[in-house]
């Protein structure tokens, strides 16, 4: 399944990701099922920032005020891995909800992207 993804969105996860190291960026993924729009960046206030993330909880609750006001749909999430590979570790996958959300996973070289499926993640191609 192919993702559609700004290059604009794109650079500012990568942006974000540069300016939160040593710590873990975090954020929301806006847009509609199949393309991601925009990115909306979140404190992380997880006790252990250098290896874990979590998503400022206020930020998370205000997007989806802002969707049910008619605003962007929260379509994923996304984190860095500072000095670690662009794909689930051990951490994401006991954490993940398995809800279909995307995920996007922000390494040292490289952006990856995720489908949160009930069986585990699955990685996504980007599309044109």
């Amino acid at each position: 399944m192919a993702l559609k993804v700004s290059s604009t969105v794109i650079d500012s996860l990568a942006i974000t990701a540069e300016q939160a190291a040593p710590h873990e960026c975090c954020g929301i993924l806006l847009g509609h099922a199949g393309e991601i729009s925009g990115a909306l960046p979140a404190d992380n206030v997880h006790p252990s920032p250098e290896t874990h993330f979590e998503i400022d909880p206020r930020t998370l609750i205000e997007a989806h005020r802002r969707a049910r006001a008619g605003g962007p749909a929260i379509v994923g999430y996304y984190h860095s891995h500072p000095r670690g590979p662009a794909a689930p570790s051990a951490t994401d996958r006991a954490m993940a909800a398995g809800d279909g959300m995307a995920w996007a996973i922000i390494g040292p070289d490289a952006i990856t992207w995720w489908r949160d499926t009930p069986t585990g993640f699955v990685p996504l191609s980007l599309g044109d």
